[in-house]
């Protein structure tokens, strides 16, 4: 985002790949009647855009985060009952859907990891560019920080969250500082954490990969939000939520999060028919059509207007059957 008028606050964000999430979800969203999930709806984005451009359709978005839910309903204000805003967890869709009594959905985006507010808020813990306390937590109703998650669990358990959810191959040798450090004083504090892994780490590995504590931070917000365990229950309890004709658009944003969600809509665009038969029964036919060939990536313009939109990788699918009964 540019800063040439200072004097004109601009707005916090910045959604990612707009046009092309709603080119996607645009066949399913034209109908009367048409419900479209946001199930992350962060700052409002995606919703408001949602709301604007189909003028038919009506939205249930999801946050986990009580301090999102109250920004972006005064930003949806406007579109009063065409909007309903529900604090959940988006793994818990099929059980809001069921509340709210509707049975199928025309679409439904999710547009995963941290929101710009989340980031932007210097006490919520997520950016390691500023000192904050350790708390990570996307509901802050409820759960452990990342202050207890250093604090407290085991090394061993500490070594396996770096590596599965960071890819961080110096895993250990963080994990060994950090158990020396917080014998002396437990962490509290982002600044510390960061300044402990930049003395942990080999210079080499310094050099590249941008800011050497980024890893470690990405680890400890998946291990405090569930991210990857949600994941894996969300995006398939999306998919069956679609009605025929609907469509999926998910953006991720590093790849343990985009490989979940391609094995999901994969799955759904395959035949599951045993090999060899000559003719493939209605039961075995693929439920999904891929509406995106591989990854699509922002453009450079997208970059420019918002480098938080550089590691993000759409895709999308088309529900084209019913399930097997």
């Amino acid at each position: 985002m540019s800063d040439t008028t200072p004097a004109q606050p601009e707005p916090r964000h910045v959604p990612v790949m707009l046009r092309r999430c709603l080119d996607l979800l645009a066949p399913a969203l034209a109908e009367p009647g048409a419900v479209v999930v946001d199930a992350t709806l962060g700052l409002g984005g995606h919703s408001e855009a949602l709301l604007s451009t189909f003028p038919a359709a009506r939205l249930v978005a999801l946050d986990r985060d009580t301090e999102a839910l109250k920004l972006s309903a005064d930003r949806l204000a406007p579109f009063g009952d065409r909007a309903t805003l529900v604090h959940a967890v988006y793994d818990e869709l099929p059980d809001v859907l069921d509340r709210l009594g509707i049975v199928r959905v025309q679409g439904v985006l999710f547009d995963l990891g941290v929101s710009s507010m989340q980031l932007d808020e210097a006490g919520r813990g997520f950016a390691y560019a500023q000192d904050a306390p350790l708390d990570m937590r996307m509901d802050q109703t409820t759960g452990i920080s990342a202050a207890e998650v250093l604090n407290t669990y085991p090394p061993g358990d500490l070594v396996r969250i770096l590596r599965a959810y960071g890819e961080e191959k110096f895993a250990r040798k963080i994990v060994d500082a950090v158990v020396r450090e917080r014998e002396r004083e437990p962490f509290s504090n982002s600044a510390r954490l960061v300044e402990l892994i930049r003395t942990a780490l080999p210079q080499a590995a310094m050099r590249t990969g941008g800011n050497p504590a980024k890893r470690t931070f990405q680890a400890l917000r998946i291990e405090v939000n569930g991210e990857l365990s949600v994941l894996e229950r969300a995006v398939p309890a999306a998919v069956g939520a679609l009605a025929v004709g609907g469509r999926i658009a998910v953006l991720s944003y590093q790849s343990l999060e985009d490989r979940l969600v391609k094995q999901v809509l994969a799955a759904g665009a395959a035949t599951t028919a045993p090999p060899g038969l000559p003719v493939v029964p209605e039961q075995y036919q693929p439920r999904l059509k891929l509406l995106t060939r591989g990854a699509e990536l922002p453009t450079e313009d997208e970059i420019a207007e918002n480098r938080r939109a550089a590691p993000a990788r759409l895709r999308g699918a088309e529900r084209i059957r019913e399930d097997a009964r």
